[in-house]
């Protein structure tokens, strides 16, 4: 009887291959969904990271009275600007709750224009996933005129 219970207690070689190939084929199945989430995720961090810098460039605005110069750039938000119209009511630690600019999803810097040239006060622009002008997809610039409150 034992040595009948010792044959029967492992798995065969076929099993095993069956339950590999069926975990294969799931992964294949889920695994595009799952990595076309992440983009989308990432698109809309990006999205939503652009409306706080555009939230703390009208504070610095009220605060000061113009938007920071090109050469000054987002960085006026976090740290007080040497160059240009120097800022008076610049509050201490910054507009935003970091001491570092954030970079979109991708690694990148997000890019800045004042005065913009498609609104009178700014432009501010992410290359989106592939960090180069244009695209389509997840691959196209985020623009501030063009997102969405």
């Amino acid at each position: 009887m034992r040595q009948f219970i010792r044959q029967k207690a492992g798995f065969t070689l076929i099993e095993l291959m069956v339950v590999i190939i069926i975990l294969g084929l799931l992964a294949a199945i889920v695994m595009p969904r799952i990595v076309g989430q992440t983009d989308q995720a990432r698109y809309g961090v990006a999205q939503a990271q652009m409306r706080i810098l555009e939230d703390a460039l009208k504070r610095y605005k009220l605060d000061n009275g113009v938007f920071p110069s090109t050469e000054q750039g987002l960085e006026a938000l976090v740290r007080k600007p040497a160059v240009g119209v120097i800022p008076r009511g610049w509050p201490e630690g910054g507009y935003l709750d970091k001491t570092e600019l954030p970079r979109d999803p991708w690694q990148n810097a997000y890019l800045y224009i004042s005065p913009g040239q498609h609104s009178p006060d700014y432009d501010i622009r992410s290359l989106g996933a592939d960090g180069a002008e244009g695209g389509e997809g997840y691959n196209a610039d985020l623009e501030s005129w063009r997102v969405s409150r």
